[in-house]
């Protein structure tokens, strides 16, 4: 078939520019709560914000935490000064991921192409750790027709390659 199906030419897929991403590990999140002035959700899959930082919940006592790069020396400095009162680990991620955004109202469709998951379940607002393909990500729902999918530098040519030609693919209805 040679015509667009408009429906799934909608999808776009853009990369995010450079932000600060924290893996975050400690047991008393009420404590760093306040520190951080972001509530640590205690539900895996639970995501919260607060002005430019939110954090995703990815287990038990473990966070992802992002803010923008130019906010990130300020993040490292309270989680620096944060260890000296709490056993917590808190490692800087930024370099080692990419974000993509994939949005329109064929998003659904594009994810299915490489994602076990029925992430027509996942509210909006929430995220999940999973795979893409055989590549570990992390999905965020930010809205019902935008997604943030997020990878491991060193897979993302792959992990773009194949989002592409998914879009391709559900573009001409192959």
């Amino acid at each position: 078939m040679d015509a667009l199906n408009p429906r799934f030419a909608a999808v776009t897929i853009t990369e995010l520019p450079p932000a600060t991403r924290i893996s975050l590990r400690l047991v008393d999140r009420e404590a760093a709560a306040g520190a951080l002035g972001l509530d640590l959700p205690c539900r895996i899959g639970q995501r919260a914000i607060a002005g430019d930082r939110s954090a995703l919940c990815l287990g038990p006592d473990e966070w992802l935490v992002e803010t923008p790069a130019a906010s990130g020396a300020a993040l490292t400095a309270i989680l620096g000064d944060l260890a000296t009162r709490l056993p917590l680990s808190a490692v800087e991620v930024s370099d080692r991921e990419i974000t993509f955004v994939l949005e329109g109202p064929a998003v659904l469709d594009l994810l299915a192409t490489g994602c076990p998951l029925d992430l027509a379940r996942l509210p909006t607002g929430t995220g999940t750790r999973t795979v893409f393909d055989t590549v570990q990500v992390v999905l965020t729902r930010e809205a019902e027709d935008r997604f943030h999918l997020t990878v491991w530098r060193s897979f993302a040519p792959h992990v773009r390659a194949l989002l592409d030609l998914a879009a391709r693919e559900l573009a001409t209805g192959l």
